[in-house]
């Protein structure tokens, strides 16, 4: 049954991470904004992507910090006392979101079809999104859209950023044709060799691309970006860790490519319409790929999932081993660049 919030007041959202999702979750809200104007939309939202997203109009934000413990659902409680919402978008399926949505008055409180609401999901919500069989993340969260009546599906982004982080991504950018490299993702196992990204970047610089890394201060990505740019034969600038969220995503919004593994950077890029090209060995393209590049995948998930289940296996399944992105050769990441600048003339 679609629900219709047309004399609904009041709305809350929970998704509390991560970028990736949070992007595409962006794209889910502005569709919900664009049907229902008058909603008054709360978004519970982790601490990390609340930098990304703070500049959102129309959005009031509660942010919850993980690393408070049990105090974070204390502390949600009282950030929302005396509040009771017309719907609640139960959109993340973690226990700490079971027990976080505990806190979240609503009458209606919208979640996962049965066969995707785990972690208890299923217990603290009393409508349901439409099953779904092969969606990507972002379909399915736009279900939660489809199941409060929008009718217009289509995602687009607008994420305002502050336009001192705009000037910055400008003066680095310049007028140079820029490729970025954002190495590194959450597991360490879905990172690509360090010398294969040099090579493609020093692939990139014979075709005229000024090749920037980016990423955040962990100490992974910054070890990462040294390795890259140890190994290359061409001038690589090393902007990892010298950058905040919303600079980066100015930059991912300058630049003309972006080659990445399953993180969320890649995400961020497409919410700037860059073209981007993602490299996956462990993760489904189809279910977490970059949305508007999917054509561009550098994809050896088939591969790595038949050397280890027999026969067709669950939607989202993951492959396990710390060497699969070793199938990722130089000569096909360099094929997709070639074929990207080409047909999107970027060049």
């Amino acid at each position: 049954m679609t629900l219709n919030l047309d004399s609904a007041r009041s709305l809350c959202l929970l998704r509390l991470s991560a970028i990736g999702d949070v992007c595409h979750a962006v794209a889910m809200v502005q569709a919900i904004q664009r049907q229902y104007p008058q909603l008054r939309i709360t978004w519970v939202i982790g601490k990390v992507e609340y930098q990304l997203l703070r500049h959102l109009e129309g959005i009031d934000f509660v942010v919850f910090d993980k690393s408070l413990g049990w105090r974070s659902y204390w502390q949600l409680k009282q950030a929302l006392s005396g509040q009771r919402f017309d719907v609640l978008l139960h959109m993340q399926v973690a226990l700490r979101a079971t027990i976080a949505s505990m806190m979240i008055s609503a009458k209606t409180r919208v979640g996962f079809d049965r066969a995707r609401a785990k972690e208890g999901q299923w217990l603290v919500t009393n409508h349901h999104v439409e099953p779904l069989a092969t969606p990507h993340v972002l379909e399915g969260f736009m279900g939660f859209a489809k199941a409060i009546g929008v009718q217009d599906l289509t995602p687009t982004w607008d994420i305002p950023v502050p336009a001192s982080d705009s000037e910055f991504a400008a003066n680095v950018v310049g007028n140079d044709k820029v490729m970025i490299i954002c190495a590194a993702a959450s597991k360490a196992e879905r990172n690509w060799l360090p010398e294969r990204y040099a090579a493609i970047a020093d692939h990139a610089a014979t075709l005229g691309f000024r090749v920037l890394l980016c990423g955040g201060p962990s100490e992974l990505e910054l070890n990462l970006a040294t390795q890259i740019a140890g190994n290359s034969q061409s001038a690589i600038e090393n902007w990892v860790g010298k950058t905040s969220l919303t600079q980066l995503l100015a930059l991912l919004g300058q630049a003309k490519l972006v080659v990445a593994p399953d993180t969320g950077p890649a995400h961020m890029a497409v919410t700037q319409n860059t073209a981007v090209i993602g490299l996956y060995a462990h993760s489904n393209p189809g279910r977490t790929g970059p949305y508007t590049s999917l054509d561009y995948v550098v994809n050896v998930y088939p591969q790595a999932i038949a050397q280890q289940f027999n026969g067709s296996v669950p939607w989202g399944t993951r492959a396990k081993g710390a060497d699969l992105m070793k199938m990722i050769s130089i000569d096909m990441v360099k094929a997709q660049i070639d074929r990207i600048s080409h047909q999107q003339a970027l060049l």
